[in-house]
């Protein structure tokens, strides 16, 4: 699998837009943004806006760095696709 990420500005209710756009193999499988310094202590952290398909979940960790994001991504698909 691999995994490509796209800059983009997101338009969300707080003061969070850096955001980027996440494909595996082609297909669009999550939207992550970065907290603001509104979050205070979780400021610079990746959130998980959006996930489709088998990321879809209800509730996900939130990630020091774009890296820690991409490894949880990767894993949450290839135990998902394992186990389907």
């Amino acid at each position: 699998m691999t995994l490509h990420l796209q800059p983009v500005h997101v338009s969300t209710s707080s003061e969070d837009s850096d955001g980027q756009l996440v494909f595996a193999d082609g297909f669009l499988v999550a939207v992550l943004v970065r907290l603001s310094e509104q979050h205070e202590a979780s400021a610079g952290m990746w959130f998980l806006e959006a996930g489709f398909g088998l990321t879809a979940v209800r509730s996900a960790p939130l990630f020091t760095n774009l890296d820690a994001a991409q490894d949880w991504i990767e894993g949450h698909l290839s135990s998902k696709r394992g186990s389907a």
